[in-house]
């Protein structure tokens, strides 16, 4: 699964971004809403996800989870927002979201559909180097959410995203781990078996060990958590928490 991003904006610093994977993902921007199509699986893990981040927010901030709106005020930067799914909820829930991606595809399909509900997202095809280099931000929270396997350069693409945190403020990174079990299941299971996404989606060899992200932010002034462990239920075709690291994975920064 993935929210990864055609190319960046023209003279955008893009290093850690992957041209194969961003050609990959514009290809079938258009089918992001659709819960039965290519991003099913995501829709599916979506719920989990998003319950992980209002309850990390909510702690953070210290915010009334039984507020329409509890973000109201605060700032997010959804990096890879790909066609929106997790960007909408969070507009819903109060935060002011800021949505890039490196594919344009992505950008106009999500765009378009936040139109559609009504929603003022500030959606724009960039990278987050870009972002950082214009001095954008910085933001109370930051997601990036099964995106960095999909980077040439995972180490430079998470101190660059840590550094568009605000102080005080919280980052949330979700990715696959480097496992035999998630080579079995996560790649060759989802992709060549279940067909939850299509074959290469994934290049098992990019996936990432908690304590690699550790070390990624080592010299940042960020305290990291996790990892937070996910997995699906077949029975119930559902996802939950899970002390199971092995496969999928959420782990949080916060910046002093």
């Amino acid at each position: 699964m993935s929210e990864a991003a055609s190319a960046p904006s023209p003279g955008a610093p893009s290093w850690s971004i992957d041209p194969a994977d961003v050609a990959r993902f514009s290809a079938i921007a258009a089918e992001w809403w659709d819960p039965k199509g290519k991003f099913a699986p995501l829709h599916v893990f979506n719920p989990c996800r998003l319950a992980f981040i209002r309850e990390q927010a909510l702690a953070r901030f210290d915010r009334d989870g039984a507020a329409r709106a509890p973000f109201e005020g605060l700032t997010l930067l959804d990096i890879g927002c790909g066609g929106g799914l997790l960007s909408e909820p969070m507009a819903r829930l109060g935060f002011a979201v800021t949505a890039v991606d490196a594919s344009e595809n992505n950008i106009k399909t999500a765009a378009a559909h936040a139109a559609e509900q009504g929603l003022a997202i500030g959606y724009r095809p960039a990278t987050a180097e870009q972002l950082l280099a214009e001095g954008a931000g910085p933001f109370d929270v930051v997601l990036t959410m099964e995106v960095i396997e999909h980077v040439a350069d995972p180490g430079e693409f998470l101190r660059t995203c840590s550094r568009l945190v605000k102080p005080g403020g919280l980052m949330i990174v979700a990715t696959l781990n480097r496992t035999l079990k998630a080579l079995a299941l996560a790649k060759i299971g989802a992709e060549y078996v279940l067909r939850w996404v299509p074959p290469g989606t994934h290049d098992w060899k990019q996936f990432l060990k908690p304590e690699e992200l550790r070390a990624f932010l080592a010299g940042e002034p960020v305290e990291v958590q996790g990892p937070f462990g996910v997995a699906y239920n077949p029975l119930t075709g559902r996802w939950s928490r899970s002390s199971d690291v092995d496969i999928n994975y959420m782990m949080t920064a916060t910046r002093g």
